[in-house]
């Protein structure tokens, strides 16, 4: 894929902003460049749109809600539905920062039109109207189709994120996609929006993952509707159910999020799928061209263009499962679980993607899973097996590109069956940086895992504290949920004692201890001090989503102590058991 070539304004419109980049290729963070919307308009360049085929049932112009089966195609053109209203609520500031956005774009008033729904308010060379994408489903290995409302899968895909601009920014190609802009083909009869709820949770769950350095789909702008709600189901005050108990209007809001692109593992599935079943001549070409614009948008700097394609599979394959391998140990080491890791939310790129029904572990427990649907399977300790139930899918979705090709085929196999070895490596890295040894020692951390399972520990503070390399256990207890008896408290001391040997024996242990705050943040996503900011938002305050951003933006960082007294704290006995806080339905 080339990059945009200079063209006069009227056919592109883009040589303003292309000077721009060729005399800044990179402009250092914090130095704005985009401060009018009609700056960041130039930018748009749509390599997706261009370089791959539309639906060929699709409108022109994107006048296309209505739940449908979609039969061909990359993408299906649609017009997102602008929400009543749209009140701003927040913004990234990092993320303005980093793409040289000015602040008070995010109040310019077509710029609040676009990532509110509105895309009327654009101009050439951005178009009036976004897309969607359609993906196929696979649970843990295993293709699904009747979960679309036709029972054939050709109903499944972006049923309420529509793409509505995609461009080079500060030298980098960025992709912004609104959740809840409205229905799209593959809406499934639903009304395709996004309620303020589940909109803050994924704005703030990805400014965090950012800052914990854990890659990303990023947080772009918020905004509220102040008339249009939706009802959906969730929990009363103090409700215990499992299931949600009541119905609840909610204010419906659209965010924006970004990424290098929005390709999933689902998606590369559904050209294999099709191409299977032959019901069109062209599905296979459709796969290698997805597959060809997939390496162009994720992989370009890594792979080289001048190999064969069979030779890039190969290539692709490698850097996808060493991605994603990275990916989940990073999962691992924060306390992440994705709680419904299906292939059609395993993004192509490597990155954590799509915040739905996720959580991060509170009290340490290998088998904590906030979504009341997700069970066991995608567990926070079953995180591994799910990547690589979707690497396998994505590695036989490539396969038939590569059928008449034995040697190659053979090399590409090998790569798949390395998956778990490699993911096994990363783990074992990630526990070894934990608490700060230069190796992995399976003893040590095998008797650690039992030990916090008994004195249910809070897993970030536990791991904070223990970052301090104390003398005794008297520290690590401030991350206790339980009284402990003088037998566990010995064999605590025990452990202590053999880990501060290996520590010792290790090196300078100031030095360890500053790498193991690298690795153990100090701060936490909790669902009881996330719940007020969206319940307060609702009724017009917005303070705790700022005080929230500010917070969850500087992790590792020691922070004042109003704030530590505040988020750096065990989780209250009312929360344990509470609907909407341990535990949620995927309603959003």
């Amino acid at each position: 894929m080339k990059e945009p070539a200079l063209r006069p304004i009227g056919t592109s419109g883009k040589i303003e902003s292309l000077l721009t980049r060729m005399s800044h290729p990179s402009i250092p963070s914090g130095t704005p460049y985009i401060t009018t919307f009609d700056e960041f308009e130039r930018l748009a360049d749509y390599s997706l749109i261009e370089a791959l085929n539309a639906d060929p049932d699709s409108t022109l112009d994107g006048d296309d809600h209505l739940a449908r089966q979609v039969f061909s195609g990359h993408f299906v053109p649609v017009k997102p539905t602008a929400i009543d209203e749209p009140e701003y609520v927040t913004h990234s500031d990092t993320f303005f920062n980093e793409l040289g956005f000015s602040n008070d774009l995010a109040m310019d008033k077509r710029f609040r039109q676009l990532f509110s729904g509105d895309i009327s308010a654009t101009h050439e060379p951005m178009r009036q109207v976004g897309w969607a994408t359609g993906y196929a489903l696979s649970i843990y290995g295993t293709e699904y189709s009747q979960q679309c409302p036709f029972g054939t899968g050709n109903g499944y895909g972006d049923g309420r994120a529509i793409s509505v601009f995609e461009g080079i920014i500060n030298g980098k190609r960025w992709e912004m996609q609104l959740k809840g802009g409205g229905p799209t083909p593959y809406c499934r009869g639903a009304d395709g929006r996004a309620v303020l709820r589940s909109s803050v949770r994924e704005f703030l769950a990805q400014e965090y993952m950012q800052a914990l350095g854990v890659p990303t789909s990023r947080s772009l702008t918020l905004y509220v509707s102040k008339s249009e709600t939706v009802s959906r189901p969730w929990y009363s005050q103090y409700s215990q159910s499992i299931d949600p108990d009541v119905l609840v209007e909610n204010p419906v809001a659209i965010s924006t999020r970004v990424a290098s692109s929005f390709l999933r593992v689902g998606q590369i599935e559904l050209f294999a799928r099709r191409a299977r079943s032959n019901t069109q001549p062209r599905e296979l070409k459709e796969l290698q061209m997805i597959l060809t614009h997939l390496i162009a948008r994720e992989y370009k700097e890594e792979i080289n263009q001048n190999l064969t394609f069979s030779e890039q599979l190969i290539e692709l394959a490698r850097l996808f499962r060493k991605r994603l391998v990275l990916l989940v140990a990073n999962w691992q080491r924060i306390g992440y679980c994705q709680g419904n890791f299906n292939s059609d939310n395993c993004a192509a790129g490597g990155f954590t993607l799509d915040y739905g029904p996720f959580g991060f572990c509170e009290v340490f427990d290998p088998k904590f899973q906030p979504w009341t649907g997700g069970g066991e399977h995608f567990s926070y300790f079953n995180q591994p097996i799910a990547a690589e139930a979707n690497y396998h899918m994505f590695w036989a979705a490539l396969r038939p590109l590569l059928a008449d090709d034995t040697e190659t085929l053979k090399q590409f196999d090998q790569v798949r069956h390395g998956f778990k070895k490699a993911m096994d490596k990363q783990i074992e890295k990630m526990w070894a940086a934990k608490l700060g040894l230069k190796n992995y020692n399976s003893k040590i951390i095998l008797e650690l895992l039992q030990l916090m399972l008994a004195s249910k520990v809070d897993f970030t503070i536990f791991f904070r504290e223990l970052s301090e390399i104390p003398n005794d256990l008297s520290a690590l207890k401030r991350s206790f949920y339980l009284e402990t008896s003088k037998q566990l408290d010995e064999q605590w001391e025990s452990w202590l004692q053999s880990w501060r040997d290996l520590i010792i024996k290790g090196g300078n242990s100031k030095e360890t201890s500053k790498l193991m705050k690298l690795s153990n943040p100090k701060y936490t996503w909790r669902e009881w001090l996330v719940a007020p900011a969206y319940q307060q938002a609702e009724q017009g305050n917005y303070t705790l989503i700022k005080e929230l951003q500010e917070v969850l933006s500087h992790p590792y960082d020691e922070q004042s102590q109003e704030i530590e007294d505040k988020y750096y704290r065990l989780k209250p006995k009312e929360f344990f058991n509470a609907g909407g806080i341990s535990h949620y339905s995927c309603s959003s």
